[in-house]
């Protein structure tokens, strides 16, 4: 669990350096102080939904808690070197994840969007319900079929397929059929 913990480690020392309880930080961004701590402990692998708010709440960028160190020139990331960032629950089921995501902007100091490559299995459990945060998102299908559930719409995309929309809606983006996706996101979440 401590590879996959890096975000709750991070997490846990950006909150104590401001000098936040669990419960203070908790109430500023929405959530209960029990899935704040089970982030932090490693025990819930969170989805970007309460990510953005916590980092909202601590007045961080979501890279924060994806970075190591902070590049000011452009970061270059040659194929196959990228680096698996985290792990994101798109389920309910804490310590489970259904996307893996790797990030393509690493270090790169001041940035407002994070574009990831995501690798997306199929799932045996329900579906999660859809979330919203503030910003905008947009999908290319690299390989595979992702159902995008958009308010009430539901959008299936194939290989060679986009879909740019307002992350303001709930929405809830999945593997489709028996076979992993592979997708390039980019997340833009105003601070």
């Amino acid at each position: 669990m401590a590879e996959k913990n890096t975000i709750g480690l991070k997490l846990q020392a950006v909150r104590e350096s401001r000098n936040l309880s669990l419960e203070a930080l908790a109430d500023r961004a929405g959530l209960t102080a029990r899935v704040v701590g089970q982030i932090e402990s490693g025990a819930l692998i969170p989805s970007l939904t309460p990510l953005i708010r916590i980092a909202r709440a601590l007045g961080v960028r979501i890279g924060t808690f994806l970075d190591d160190q902070e590049n000011v020139g452009p970061v270059l990331v040659r194929a196959g070197e990228q680096r698996k960032v985290m792990h994101v629950s798109d389920k309910d089921h804490p310590g489970a994840s259904d996307l893996d995501f790797f990030s393509l902007a690493a270090n790169k100091a001041g940035r407002h969007m994070e574009p990831f490559l995501i690798d997306i299995y199929p799932s045996s459990a329900q579906e999660a319900k859809p979330s919203a945060h503030e910003g905008e998102e947009f999908i290319y299908v690299f390989s595979g079929e992702v159902e995008i559930v958009y308010g009430a719409e539901t959008y299936r995309l194939s290989a060679g397929d986009s879909i740019y929309y307002d992350s303001i809606v709930a929405h809830n983006v999945h593997c489709k059929g028996d076979r992993p996706a592979q997708i390039l996101a980019v997340v833009y979440a105003p601070f």
